[in-house]
């Protein structure tokens, strides 16, 4: 990135992968926070380097998260995909078992050299609608950070988030009523959403939301 001012160049910044460490309290465990672009090219030394860190920091398991483009509406909760890296952590998660072939990216490239090293790792993809591609996507953030309270088994810090997703959804309903065929085209996907999720109103997905529920209570001081 390239800053220019007054006609002369001001500053230079070269992207980077930062590594940091966080203390939550409460949680009995530290967490390494990794932030970086996906890079172009030399994906293996990439993640041989990040393996490398994870593995001096003694790390114990990775979350890895990501995006991809799908047919889900903006107005229900984001689909969240889990998986891992093998049976063993995906039943002591409670992971449903994933089928895909096809193209992917660098949360998939770091994952298999994770397992590569003997290191646990899960990947979560959140469903962002196609019809509303353009980053960021405050709703998609959260529901990852969601699956992440769920593995962790502890509450996130979430700021400002959920309000951002809420203003942002607004924001979108907003932009589908001033064109016909998109308010017509989210009805639809909405009535086959609907039509999908209907067996998952109940049982594990309502405990998983209660559980949540009770995490995040306790984080604000219990009842008011």
């Amino acid at each position: 990135m390239l800053e220019v001012a007054d006609g002369q160049t001001r500053r230079l910044t070269w992207p980077t992968t930062r590594l940091a460490v966080a203390h939550p309290p409460g949680l009995g465990r530290d967490i390494v926070l990794l932030h970086g672009i996906e890079p172009n090219m030399r994906w293996r030394g990439f993640c041989r380097d990040l393996v490398d860190g994870f593995t001096k920091l003694g790390v114990e398991m990775v979350i890895l998260t990501g995006a991809l483009l799908a047919d889900s509406p903006h107005t229900r909760p984001v689909p969240v995909t889990i998986a891992a890296s093998d049976e063993k952590l995906a039943v002591a998660l409670q992971i449903d078992p994933v089928d895909y072939q096809g193209p992917t990216g660098i949360v998939n490239v770091l994952q298999d050299a994770c397992s590569a090293a003997s290191i646990p790792s899960v990947s979560l993809w959140a469903a962002v609608p196609h019809y509303v591609a353009q980053p960021p996507s405050p709703k998609a953030t959260l529901a990852l950070l969601r699956g992440i309270e769920d593995i962790l088994d502890a509450p996130m810090p979430l700021g400002d988030l959920p309000d951002e997703a809420r203003a942002w959804e607004r924001g979108v309903d907003e932009l589908a009523e001033q064109d016909a065929e998109v308010a017509e085209y989210v009805r639809a996907l909405e009535e086959a959403k609907d039509a999908t999720d209907l067996p998952e109103a109940s049982g594990d997905a309502i405990a998983r939301e209660f559980e949540r529920y009770l995490r995040r209570r306790g984080e604000h001081g219990g009842t008011r």
